[in-house]
């Protein structure tokens, strides 16, 4: 297994460790890609020097390039910052540029989930074998002897607090709940940002019903809303653009176990109109995320068709 070392911005870790939020977006000024963890592996805060220690981690959800305007609305001040304009005065200062040159550059998000921060009697000093010259950061395999010594010290850290780690409890995985059969795929429990990318990724950046792939209009719905007990899981998610997603929420519409679209009589019943949506009744899903656990489970479809389609 491995685990990886980020170097961190202090001031960041300052306004996280604050805050205490349930999931982060480590972001990547330069939007450098990230393909050292598997999902749930541990991801380690690493001070700036003079101050040589971990401080705090979390788990690997997903490493995503996305415009620092859709970073901010998925994470708010989960980034990090008090506000959009502190967060977008950071990036420009660490890409040497500004807003008129680059009014929306693309970063690097690299979400983890349940984070934690060490109070600083608990810092761990870095491993021996660190060089100064590391700028973005160092990975460590648990079966070598530094990488375990150094996952040994995590954990008795989080013991001690009784944090959790990653374990069952911080995770989801196939066969549990919204697949069946003995899966073992496992994905990591998801706040409302990472919720939000992983949804849109999974979809390919695509409306699930029309196609469309203009970002900014694309949102990520619940298909059991969140307020009724509906988790933040990919299998309760799908990817709409904004007013088909403010129809099925409303439950103007919905989509049928077997992925086909359904639209309400009532569009026509209560606004006069609707010929646009009609076109669509009867279609399949323009678009299907290909991973199994990621596709819109049939227990939230059919609750959706049960309990918020108005027919």
């Amino acid at each position: 297994m491995k685990l990886y070392i980020g170097v961190t911005d202090n001031n960041w870790y300052n306004f996280l460790a604050e805050h205490q939020p349930d999931e982060v977006n480590f972001w990547r000024p330069g939007g450098q890609p990230f393909n050292i963890l598997e999902p749930g592996g541990m991801f380690l805060f690493k001070l700036h020097s003079p101050l040589d220690f971990i401080a705090g981690g979390g788990f690997f959800v997903r490493y995503s390039r996305l415009p620092v305007t859709l970073a901010w609305e998925a994470f708010g001040n989960k980034n990090g910052t008090p506000d959009y304009s502190t967060f977008q005065q950071a990036i420009h200062r660490y890409r040497r540029s500004d807003p008129r040159t680059e009014p929306d550059p693309v970063i690097g998000c690299i979400i983890l989930t349940t984070p934690f921060f060490f109070d600083r009697s608990d810092w761990i000093p870095i491993p021996p074998n660190w060089k100064p010259n590391i700028v973005q950061g160092k990975s460590y395999n648990t079966d070598d002897f530094i990488g375990k010594s150094l996952m040994r010290q995590v954990e008795e850290k989080l013991n001690s607090r009784q944090l959790d780690g990653f374990n069952r409890d911080t995770c989801w995985s196939e066969g549990e709940g919204y697949r069946y059969g003995a899966g073992h795929i496992v994905y990591p429990r998801l706040g409302q940002g990472a919720f939000r990318v992983v949804v849109t990724e999974a979809y390919n950046r695509r409306c699930a019903i029309t196609g469309e792939k203009t970002l900014p209009v694309l949102e990520a719905a619940h298909i059991k809303p969140y307020s009724q007990q509906g988790p933040h899981h990919p299998a309760n998610g799908i990817l709409l653009r904004k007013d088909l997603h403010t129809l099925f929420d409303r439950g103007y519409m919905t989509v049928s176990p077997d992925f086909r679209i359904e639209v309400s009589r009532r569009i026509k019943e209560d606004f006069g109109n609707g010929r646009d949506y009609y076109a669509l009744h009867g279609n399949r899903l323009r678009e299907v995320p290909q991973n199994n656990i990621e596709r819109p489970s049939r227990e939230f479809l059919e609750w959706h068709n049960q309990n918020r389609f108005l027919g």
